[in-house]
């Protein structure tokens, strides 16, 4: 139990520092080129793991590969491209509540896409987490809508691309650490796609000059900033998920989600110290919503779980 526990709490602050990470490398690297890069490198950190699943269940991910593209570009080339350019155009505490609301969007397009059904406390903590966003971005007075109305449809997104990896997952029997890994490829492969046309006359006299324009790959890699992508790469991208799925692999999913249960609470705490930025108290407010519905979502699980340990036949019913 203490290795879990160490698990959750390092991949828990390395999640916690996504934001501040990405914010300080914003102004050397491109948004397009910090995706392909840090997904690159995660990928590559993640894939010892991966290859270990396959050949202990005999199964292959070429012929999938169909799907890895979809949840590659879903949530790599689009979600990530607008978190990334939400770090850069607002500050990283509320970028980082907001996207850690993700798992409300994914409730929801569990209930569209997959059918299942929402229980009291899975509707209740949307409620609330609404509530909570709504006091953050604060509709009436925003000061930088651009920067989180690109947070909020990343969360969007990354939501959608959970229900759609989890599909995933259960129709070819890949675990969470499998998917993320040929994920993290197939929208690196995407990206560098993306980077290739944006150098072509044609896309300079549609778009003129703009993030889509020119990406470099290797620009901007130095010896003082090779430290960072490679903690944004290995620690963060890689080495976070790692531990949050080697924690599920010990314990269960809720216990492993407790992650993203304490980053909005801890995210503004570390953007404060490290980069100085002032938490308004409207954001405070919407962070303690958020965290109650959290709580909500937390206590609701653990609750079904005991229903379901206490009469095996809960299902069947």
């Amino acid at each position: 139990m203490k290795r879990t526990i160490g698990y959750i709490a390092i991949s828990t602050f390395l999640f916690s520092s996504m934001e501040i990470a990405l914010k300080i490398a914003g102004p050397v690297f491109s948004a397009l080129q910090m995706n392909f890069l840090r997904f690159l490198i995660g990928g590559i950190v993640l894939l010892p793991m991966a290859l270990k699943f396959l050949r202990t269940n005999k199964l292959t991910a070429r012929a999938h590969w169909s799907l890895f593209a979809l949840t590659g570009f879903i949530c790599v080339v689009v979600s990530m491209t607008f978190y990334q350019i939400a770090v850069e155009n607002a500050p990283a505490a509320p970028v980082a509540v907001l996207f850690s609301c993700n798992p409300v969007f994914a409730l929801i397009f569990s209930y569209i896409i997959l059918h299942e059904s929402l229980s009291r406390s899975s509707i209740i903590s949307v409620v609330v987490s609404v509530i909570g966003l709504l006091v953050i971005v604060n509709p009436a007075h925003l000061s930088n809508p651009f920067g989180l109305m690109m947070a909020l449809m990343s969360a969007v997104l990354f939501g959608l691309y959970s229900i759609v990896s989890r599909y995933g997952s259960q129709k070819y029997g890949y675990n969470g650490i499998t998917m993320t890994t040929f994920t993290f490829f197939a929208g690196a492969i995407e990206l560098l796609a993306v980077i290739g046309l944006s150098h072509l006359p044609l896309i300079e006299n549609w778009l003129g000059k703009g993030v889509f324009v020119d990406i470099p790959v290797f620009q901007g890699i130095s010896w003082s900033t090779l430290p960072l992508l490679l903690f944004i790469g290995i620690g963060i991208t890689g080495g976070g998920f790692a531990l949050y799925f080697m924690a599920m692999e010990r314990s269960d999913v809720s216990t492993a989600s407790l992650v993203f249960f304490i980053k909005p609470g801890l995210a503004p705490i570390l953007a404060a110290i490290i980069l100085g930025e002032n938490i308004p108290v409207t954001t405070i407010i919407g962070i303690v919503i958020i965290l109650i519905g959290s709580v909500i979502t937390f206590m609701g699980e653990n609750f079904m779980e005991r229903v379901d340990a206490m009469n095996p036949w809960h299902h069947e019913q």
